[in-house]
C-alpha cells in the first residue's frame, strides 16, 4: 500500500517545513527561543513515541498496563506514558487540547480500541493538523505476539485515511530510563 497524496495545502506546510530544515543544517537560522524548536528538539515528545507509535531507529520498546478502568502505554522514547481511559468516561471539550491527544479505549471482542482527538497545532504526525482522528487497534495474536494497526483520518492533510499495521514482538527485557536533555 500506499500513503495517500496530500493536500496541496499540507505540501506547502511540508516544503516550508523542509526549506526550514534545510537552513537549520546550514547553520541559518537562529533558534531565538525554545517556541522556534521541534517538541523533539525540546525533550517534550519522541518523534516515535507516538500516538500512533511507529518504530524508529531506537527505543521502540512500550510495555502496556491495564488496571482499574486505564491502560497506560509507556513507551521507550523520551519516557513518554499515554494513559487511556477505558472505563466510558465523556470526552474533554473540543477546545481542551493535549500534545498527545485525547484518548478513550474499548475492548471489542481481544481488540483493544483506541480513539485519539483534540491534538494541539504543535503536535504533528507527517505533517498532520490538529483536526486528526486517530483509531488503533492492539490484537494479541499469540502469547508473544501483538498486532498493532492504526488508521490516520486527517481531511486537512491527505486525500483520503489510510492504515498501518505493525507487529510487535514481546521481549523480557526492561525498559530503561531515556535520558533527554533540552539544548
Amino acid at each position: 500500500g500506499r500513503i495517500p497524496a496530500l493536500t496541496p495545502a499540507a505540501q506547502q506546510t511540508l516544503d516550508a517545513q523542509a526549506a526550514i530544515a534545510r537552513e537549520e543544517q546550514l547553520g541559518q537560522v537562529r533558534a531565538d527561543s525554545p517556541q522556534s524548536r521541534s517538541l523533539a528538539d525540546r525533550c517534550i515528545l519522541g518523534f516515535n513515541a507516538g500516538p500512533p507509535m511507529t518504530p524508529g531507529a531506537y527505543n521502540n520498546y512500550v510495555q502496556i498496563t491495564q488496571g482499574p478502568g486505564l491502560i497506560t502505554l509507556l513507551v521507550e522514547m523520551v519516557h513518554d506514558v499515554r494513559v487511556v481511559p477505558v472505563d466510558g468516561r465523556p470526552r474533554l471539550p473540543s477546545a481542551i487540547r493535549q500534545y498527545k491527544g485525547e484518548s478513550r479505549g474499548r475492548w471489542e471482542g481481544r481488540t483493544l480500541i483506541i480513539e485519539t482527538t483534540n491534538f494541539l497545532r504543535e503536535t504533528s504526525f507527517r505533517g498532520s493538523s490538529a483536526n486528526l482522528h486517530l483509531v488503533e487497534r492492539l490484537t494479541r495474536l499469540d502469547a508473544n505476539t501483538l498486532l498493532y494497526e492504526f488508521t490516520v483520518d486527517d481531511p486537512k492533510t491527505w486525500t483520503k485515511p489510510w492504515t498501518a499495521a505493525i507487529p510487535m514482538k514481546r521481549v523480557d527485557a526492561p525498559i530503561y530510563e531515556y535520558a533527554c536533555h533540552e539544548g
